[in-house]
């Protein structure tokens, strides 16, 4: 099957989106825990920076990712006529 490049444009697109999205993951995810010790220096809410982001703030940041590529992907679909039925 022959894409057009109007599918080209909608996979750039989406692959742009998830990639960066996944690096946003990846820094809340790893490269905070891998500098907890500089970052503690850092208090939110009486805890040190590392231990907030371990116990709450990614969770936080994960839900966010979440809905982000969700809404923004139903916004693409719409743009590129590729959505799967009418939202009420």
């Amino acid at each position: 099957m022959q894409l057009s490049e109007k599918h080209h444009a909608y996979w750039r697109k989406n692959l742009r989106l998830t990639a960066v999205l996944l690096a946003i993951w990846f820094v809340v995810t790893f490269v905070v825990i891998y500098f907890a010790p500089q970052l503690n220096e850092i208090v939110i809410f009486g805890f040190p920076f590392a231990f907030y982001m371990g116990a709450q703030g990614a969770l936080i940041v994960y839900v966010l990712i979440i809905w982000y590529y969700a809404h923004t992907m139903n916004k693409l679909d719409r743009e590129y006529d590729v959505h799967e039925g009418d939202d009420a």
